[in-house]
């Protein structure tokens, strides 16, 4: 399992979106998480208008076409969805992320200019790394 921090974003969700295209591009599966509903709310919203010319089709986890749907929004952690990539939209440590993340081939962490997100990815970030988890950092130029 490997951890990517993408940092230096400017617009934070607008970013994951572009994240999770390249990720489905690929043809990889995607879990969404955020415990705040707000923030899950805003993110569904932005992977419908984001691109005119993309199609990026998902739904939150407790949706009937969730087994058929590769990209799944969650605001709590569930260790039984099977998903290839976790983007992880919280700004805190999720909980029981050392056993959880056991269960992705990666976790994607993006992380926005603003100084209060980038302390609480330092602290995610560490907390990786006490865990004995190495995260990788990409500084992303201007987008």
């Amino acid at each position: 399992m490997r951890i990517d921090f993408h940092f230096n974003v400017e617009h934070r969700l607008q970013y994951a979106c572009r994240v999770a295209r390249k990720v489905r591009g690929a043809g990889k599966t995607i879990l969404a998480f955020a415990r705040e509903p707000d923030r899950l709310a805003r993110f569904d919203a932005a992977l419908w208008t984001f691109s005119a010319l993309d199609f990026l089709p998902h739904v939150y986890a407790d949706s009937p076409l969730a087994a058929s749907t590769p990209i799944l929004l969650t605001l709590q952690p569930h260790p039984t969805l099977a998903r290839d990539v976790l983007l992880n939209l919280d700004d805190a440590t999720p909980p029981q992320f050392s056993t959880w993340f056991a269960q992705f081939e990666r976790v994607i962490e993006v992380v926005s200019l603003d100084d209060a997100d980038r302390a609480q990815a330092r602290t995610r970030f560490n907390a990786y790394r006490a865990a004995g988890l190495e995260p990788t950092t990409f500084k992303v130029q201007a987008e």
